[in-house]
């Protein structure tokens, strides 16, 4: 794919390919993006939009609050710190142009704004309520892609556990359209097109940094591995990897 045609795809994920749940998804048939209400990811931390129990046992509340009230909220208030020092040069860009245009010596931006986008839709996918598992024509291309749910799942966790240090577990679709699994260090994110080795449309992100899982699991990353996937809303995922770029 070339790199003019990646940023226009990136740029309608910002216009609103992550969305709010689906109803009704039971048929076993995916829902298209165009169902769906348009959720765009702005410059602001937006609201959880769910109890920060919600997730408990298996993500506590005291984690999600240290989480959501302390770290996301830091990187959100320090992109914004970095683009007020820009002098306008990013006026008018969303974050998903934003990210996707950035070279690796843009620390600020890199950092805080992956690490904003990054939280952004961790916090999404993990929405109560939805699919507990792959359903319809999901279901049926990671089947096409892995072998299986289950292979998927085993390398999407193989990807999360063997990332050294701080990083993120990633679906993504790549740039020949179809689904991967990658993983990215720090807060980098397929989005960043000229940082990644592998570039893409992020459809599922798992924050594999120890703030997200220390207090309950400790060095147990794989124990939270698991959690995490028990937990994804489905519904969510599926919208994304139905989106029409």
């Amino acid at each position: 794919m070339k790199k003019r045609t990646f940023i226009k795809l990136t740029g309608t994920v910002g216009a609103g390919i992550l969305v709010a749940p689906f109803l009704g998804c039971g048929s076993g048939a995916n829902p298209s993006a165009k169902n769906a209400t348009i959720q765009s990811f702005g410059f602001d931390q937006e609201p959880l939009g769910y109890n920060v129990a919600a997730l408990a046992p298996k993500i506590d509340a005291v984690t999600m609050e240290i989480h959501y009230g302390k770290h996301h909220a830091g990187y959100v208030r320090k992109l914004n710190n970095a683009l007020r020092a820009s002098n306008g040069a990013y006026d008018g860009k969303g974050l998903v142009d934003l990210l996707a245009g950035l070279a690796p010596d843009q620390t600020a931006l890199r950092n805080n704004g992956g690490g904003h986008y990054n939280h952004t839709l961790y916090w999404r996918v993990l929405t109560p309520g939805g699919a507990p598992a792959p359903e319809g024509d999901l279901k049926a291309e990671l089947e096409a892609t892995f072998g299986s749910v289950e292979a998927f799942e085993e390398e999407f966790s193989s990807a999360g556990a063997s990332r050294f240090g701080s990083g993120w577990a990633w679906l993504i679709r790549n740039s020949k359209g179809r689904l991967e699994v990658t993983s990215t260090a720090n807060q980098d994110n397929p989005l960043m097109s000229n940082i990644v080795e592998k570039p893409g449309i992020p459809l599922l992100g798992m924050d594999v940094w120890e703030h997200a899982y220390y207090l309950n699991y400790q060095n147990r990353r794989r124990d939270y591995i698991q959690s995490f996937l028990s937990l994804v809303n489905w519904d969510k995922v599926a919208l994304n990897a139905a989106a029409n770029f």
